[in-house]
């Protein structure tokens, strides 16, 4: 009879402590659920926190968290915040020549005052924008000597006839080219993000950066990423966001159940640097676009040397003009 006290009164405690977590989940991040909603989103709450204690107990080299995200299902974050149309992510433009220059053991572009601060697409899947705007602020930027804030809504709203498609998801290197052609991107105080699908007003005078060609990375070649990375400045990624990439707050990421393939790349990004975490596992440094709630301050790490997840699969970055 005391051990099934005992078993009862374990399972209370647990119940109890994950309702304490969700109300501090829900203070944190400013959640606020009408009554048909709380249970839902409790729910969703819970499976988070299980598929966390899965992760956390497999002992990987990253570590799964509560973040803004844990009151969502899976079907629900892929939906709002990944690429829905796939894309075949072949190249556009001319590949990436290795430079010959030394490549640093480690690299992070940020400390050179070349990186815009983190910025939040929202639930629309315009990361493809958020990408190409990270690349082409910091290609200018090296090239100029100032960093301009781009915008990502001109190229939601016009840059469909160059294989995009707004909310539902595009290529940074064929944005690139729509740039390209179109003369410049507007800055964001020009053309302002709306997390939607728009008409197409594209101001002249307020374009802050221009373009003259575009370079595209070997599929899957690690060592162009890199040198390109090491030697040029950040550069435009695609990769797979898995189902367990939803839980991701610090580490170096790396999973079983992502794909790498040119039809599989959801989620596009930007590479800032390189380095190796605890001198045993070498990373990519990559700046998302989910708000810096989400990972390190907005950053993630990702394994570097596999392909994980298509990081070499689907990568470019722009020259500045």
């Amino acid at each position: 009879m005391k051990f099934i006290y005992g078993l009862v009164a374990t399972a209370l405690l647990a119940v109890c402590n994950a309702e304490m977590k969700f109300e501090e989940f829900a203070v944190q991040y400013k959640k606020s659920y009408g009554s048909s909603e709380l249970a839902r989103r409790r729910s969703f709450f819970q499976q988070s926190l299980d598929e966390i204690s899965v992760i956390n107990a497999q002992n990987t080299t990253w570590k799964a968290g509560i973040n803004e995200y844990s009151d969502m299902s899976w079907e629900e974050f892929s939906h709002a915040y990944l690429i829905q149309e796939p894309q075949d992510c072949s190249a556009t433009a001319v590949g990436h020549k290795l430079t010959g220059k030394a490549i640093p053991d480690e690299v992070d572009w940020r400390t050179k005052g070349v990186v815009t601060p983190v910025k939040n697409q929202g639930q629309c899947g315009s990361c493809w924008t958020f990408s190409t705007t990270g690349a082409v602020e910091s290609a200018h930027a090296i090239a100029h000597g100032d960093l301009p804030i781009l915008s990502e809504q001109q190229l939601i709203d016009c840059a469909g006839a160059f294989d995009n498609n707004g909310c539902d998801g595009g290529l940074p290197s064929h944005a690139f080219q729509y740039i390209m052609y179109n003369g410049g991107l507007d800055t964001e105080q020009t053309y302002a993000y709306e997390a939607a699908d728009g008409a197409c007003r594209f101001v002249t005078g307020g374009v802050g950066a221009k373009l003259k060609n575009e370079v595209n990375i070997t599929e899957g070649s690690e060592s162009e990423l890199t040198d390109a990375i090491a030697n040029v400045g950040p550069v435009s990624i695609a990769y797979q966001v898995a189902s367990d990439f939803k839980n991701y707050v610090s580490g170096v990421y790396s999973s079983t159940i992502c794909k790498s393939g040119p039809m599989d790349v959801n989620h596009a990004v930007l590479a800032v640097g390189y380095g190796m975490e605890d001198q045993k596992t070498p990373y990519y440094l990559v700046k998302n676009s989910w708000g810096t709630s989400f990972g390190i301050d907005g950053y993630f790490k990702i394994i570097r040397g596999q392909n994980m997840c298509g990081v070499a699969t689907c990568a470019s970055y722009p020259v500045s003009a």
